[in-house]
């Protein structure tokens, strides 16, 4: 298999839409990026209105990341120090970094080789006086959200959705996030929105709300500029803590254009996963794991799963594609992975999590930005495929 000189940059973004550029041109003429230097319609102002509508919640707060939105989401639920918070063991590292920054501890349930949690491991834990639940829809793969919110919703244990790879998914038809109590979304470079970083918070809680409002850095009377009853800010003016996280007018201008491009987004990267599975499901050394019934995904990248291949094999699979031009992270193979839980060492008393380890030794990630045309995926595909023939190709004898 010789390299292809038509291999894809599967780093390179989608270019921001021209309206942006306009946008930001007024915004460095006028020298008014502050979101509360307008009295009324700054850029993050507008935002959150057109996100809440096209998410389908009552309010949004914008905030500079998604780790940011998370944090403010423990923070406003009132969770005492040291409360435990319960959260899958494959997740981004900033996750349980965030349920540290909030003084609470994280919580590790078992994750299963479809990429979603383990819902018998999750049920035993989530009686271990757990205060609270994240769920992170790990690239986009959706745990059981009926299972789940029935087992917290039993227990009166809210459930924040980090949404961050899943803008433009639903469940049973409702989008991804409006599902939990809050909702959290990244527009960091390599998501489906590209504001190179950012973040969102949605919630129906007016109460809830009020109060990230204040600790996002809504200090004085600002909340006013805030479309949410004010009576639930009264309650807490000058009670909280500012930390400070708020969005910018620049990165909202970034944003805002984006929006509508969403829906094309999601249809160009769901069709793309799904030709790229097709062919990738054609070998018996590979499986990218079926989406639940009551999912739709709205994938920008693809995970398989390496089957049957031994430790030698996957590093000769990971090497040829390499060469060949197509980069595939192993989660559990590479070093210092943020996602591979025995590398979160900021976490005191670390569990073993054995179902989730065997399923992170032989996951593999590829970026699918949704501009790629199916020439493009045949190329990826073809790169895949032949890596994987390399890989398990039987040794022959010498002299025969």
């Amino acid at each position: 298999m010789s390299l292809s000189p038509n291999v894809p940059n599967v780093h390179e973004a989608e270019p921001i839409p021209e309206a942006a550029r306009d946008a930001i041109d007024a915004l460095l003429q006028s020298g008014d990026l502050f979101r509360y230097t307008a009295p009324q319609n700054a850029p993050v102002t507008l935002l959150e209105a057109e996100f809440a509508k096209l998410i389908g919640s009552k309010f949004a707060l914008a905030v500079s990341s998604c780790s940011a939105a998370l944090f403010l989401s423990i923070k406003a639920l009132g969770l005492p120090r040291d409360a435990r918070v319960l959260l899958p063991g494959f997740t981004f590292a900033a996750v349980p970094s965030s349920v540290l920054h909030a003084d609470c501890i994280p919580v590790l349930c078992e994750v299963g080789d479809n990429y979603r949690v383990d819902l018998d491991d999750f049920a035993n834990k989530l009686d271990d006086n757990i205060s609270a639940v994240i769920i992170s829809h790990m690239r986009g793969h959706t745990s059981d959200m009926d299972a789940i919110m029935d087992l917290c919703d039993a227990r009166d244990i809210p459930v924040i959705e980090d949404a961050a790879h899943s803008l433009g998914t639903t469940w049973s038809g409702r989008n991804i996030g409006t599902i939990g109590r809050v909702g959290c979304f990244s527009f960091q470079s390599y998501k489906m929105i590209n504001a190179g970083e950012g973040g969102i918070m949605i919630t129906d809680d007016a109460d809830l709300v009020a109060r990230a409002i204040i600790m996002s850095g809504a200090y004085e009377h600002n909340w006013k500029k805030h479309p949410v009853l004010h009576d639930a800010f009264a309650r807490w003016q000058n009670k909280l803590p500012l930390y400070n996280l708020r969005m910018n007018n620049l990165s909202a201008a970034v944003i805002r254009p984006q929006l509508p491009e969403l829906v094309r987004r999601v249809r160009d990267g769901l069709a793309n996963h799904d030709y790229l599975a097709g062919r990738l499901n054609m070998s018996e050394f590979l499986t990218v794991p079926d989406c639940l019934t009551q999912e739709q995904r709205a994938p920008d990248s693809i995970q398989f799963n390496l089957v049957g291949m031994d430790d030698a094999e996957v590093s000769t699979f990971s090497a040829a594609a390499e060469a060949h031009g197509v980069k595939v992270q192993i989660f559990g193979l590479s070093d210092d992975n943020a996602r591979a839980f025995w590398n979160w060492q900021f976490i005191s008393d670390l569990p073993e999590l054995p179902k989730t380890r065997a399923m992170l030794m032989r996951a593999c990630d590829v970026r699918l930005p949704v501009r790629l045309n199916r020439g493009e995926l045949d190329v990826i595909a073809d790169i895949l495929l032949g890596a994987v023939s390399e890989a398990t190709r039987p040794v022959r004898a010498y002299g025969t």
